[in-house]
């Protein structure tokens, strides 16, 4: 009777520091790793080694591939996990009178070393073999997002920013995977009208929306967010099922709020003495999460149940068979409406399963296994749908992002509206270096480059996103105002035609990413 296609975003910002020995914000990729990823591959390797049919959607931003073989956090992620399993240990000693905690103790020390051994043995420390072997099985279908995950909107007004975020994507992507992207995923899905144009340019069919994307395009969309639109070029806009997602994106009536499952917020590092946890915390007196949380949801007070994982996972059973069954019934009452099969479209940041939602993972594969036992209902990718139902409505779907109020307010607001005035700048800037000095070669190639690379880290929306929402502020700000500085730096030396080579090198060696890059993209 229909389709489901599910959608995972995989994207972190880029945090590398070798100037330090321990740097805070690398936990983030450490706890992504721990949590969601390899979670994420196991679940699909098993399905596959099983025969299960699945076929679900990848996005992995360029930023997080680039990490995800960087020798350096490699290693690091290493010894994050080796401290893991100390303060398990540790908590398996100081828990041994009290048995549903040592229990729980237990499990966690069990994962961080099936963590260590599945990315050492079964990946030699690069996920991306586990995602380029589960792309060539048939289980994945692997899209890119914008280089460094810019919110294109607020990027209108100077084109040749959007063109350099959405070419060196492509060509990091291709790089990384030995493959072409199948699609692309607009940071934020922060669509404008014209940002086609530029996936057009680089032969990409197909990119998300939000809901609204659809609904309010410049035609009545005859088959709501059920069908893809094509847009006057003919790439194909496929928008956010809004039923689907709520069921587990919602805080109030979502799966993930059920008092059963694990507390995120609950953590040993803020509840135990920090004497006992000082060789596990990056600086002396600073509370961060550990990870090991042992209470569940329980209800909004600051009063928590210990977490019981057998319960929880009776009930995201439960909630599995509930989804299957709510899109089961979704697509036989659409299908009775539609004059084609109905398609819903499940996008999901893949952090929501694993970190932010502990039992994500298992209730993910729940589904695809649920999905795969019915035959009303299948499994598909949008490349797949466009195959197979190739003829779509044309229509311009309108300016949207999922962000709060569906517009550009998380991006764009008084908290980080200033920086705009400089990025733009920079993209004009960087265009009137590529025009100044088209075929350099040796050290001028290697400042243009770096210069090329400052631009696009300078853009990436994690910075505005945490300025909007008060989390690690002073490192957002710090991250926006070092690339900015360090751009205008090496713009203003070539132009004098001195470049301080120290102090050049440091900053090629620490902000390194998209080795391969190419200033000569920002020619117009």
């Amino acid at each position: 009777m229909g389709y489901l296609a599910l959608v995972l975003h995989w994207h972190l910002p880029y945090v590398r520091h070798p100037e330090h020995p321990r740097f805070l914000e690398e936990d983030w990729f450490f706890e992504a790793l721990s949590e969601t990823y390899i979670p994420l591959l196991n679940l699909l390797e098993r399905l596959h080694r099983e025969g299960i049919p699945c076929r679900i959607t990848l996005s992995i931003s360029p930023t997080l591939a680039e990490m995800l073989q960087d020798e350096l956090l490699q290693s690091r992620y290493l010894a994050f996990l080796e401290r893991m399993i100390e303060l398990a240990g540790r908590e398996i000693r100081r828990t041994k009178d009290e048995p549903r905690l040592n229990r729980l103790a237990e499990m966690y020390l069990e994962r961080y070393r099936s963590c260590r051994r599945v990315f050492q043995e079964r990946y030699s420390c690069n996920l991306l073999d586990g995602l380029i072997h589960l792309q060539r099985a048939g289980i994945v279908d692997l899209i890119c997002s914008a280089a460094t995950h810019c919110f294109l909107p607020v990027f209108q007004v100077v084109p040749q920013a959007v063109k350099a975020q959405v070419e060196v994507a492509v060509q990091s992507h291709t790089r990384n995977f030995g493959s072409y992207p199948k699609g692309f995923w607009l940071p934020e899905c922060g669509y404008y009208p014209g940002v086609e144009e530029f996936l057009k340019a680089q032969r990409l069919p197909y990119f998300f929306v939000e809901s609204h994307g659809i609904l309010y395009a410049d035609e009545r969309p005859r088959n709501g967010v059920y069908a893809p639109l094509y847009c006057p070029n003919m790439v194909a806009a496929f928008g956010r099922d809004p039923d689907s997602t709520a069921a587990v994106w919602s805080s109030r009536d979502g799966y993930p709020g059920d008092p059963v499952y694990r507390d995120f917020y609950r953590d040993i590092g803020y509840d135990l003495p920090l004497g006992y946890l000082k060789d596990f915390l990056p600086a002396e007196g600073i509370r961060v999460s550990t990870g090991i949380k042992y209470h569940a949801i329980t209800g909004p007070g600051d009063e928590k149940r210990l977490y019981n994982p057998k319960a929880a996972a009776k009930k995201l059973k439960v909630d599995a068979e509930h989804f299957v069954s709510q899109r089961i019934d979704q697509c036989a009452r659409l299908s009775a409406l539609m004059d084609q099969p109905p398609l819903i479209v499940c996008p999901f940041d893949a952090e929501l399963f694993g970190h932010w939602w502990f039992e994500g993972p298992q209730w993910l594969e729940a589904v695809l296994r649920g999905i795969a036992a019915v035959s009303s209902v299948r499994l598909i990718t949008p490349g797949q749908y466009l195959e197979e139902v190739p003829s779509q409505q044309i229509a311009q779907p309108c300016f949207s992002s999922w962000g709060n109020k569906g517009y550009a307010e998380v991006w764009l607001e008084g908290s980080n509206d200033w920086v705009y005035r400089h990025l733009h700048q920079q993209a004009i800037r960087m265009s009137e270096l590529a025009m100044r000095f088209p075929k350099e070669k040796g050290m001028r190639k290697r400042a243009l480059d770096q210069a090329l690379r400052e631009m696009l880290l300078a853009e990436a929306s994690d910075w505005a996103f945490i300025m909007k929402t008060g989390t690690t502020v002073p490192y957002a700000l710090r991250r926006s105002r070092e690339h900015i500085y360090n751009f205008t730096r090496i713009y203003e030396s070539l132009m004098s035609g001195g470049l301080q080579r120290e102090w050049f090198l440091g900053v090629e060696e620490r902000n390194n990413v998209f080795r391969k890059i190419d200033y000569s993209c920002c020619a117009p």
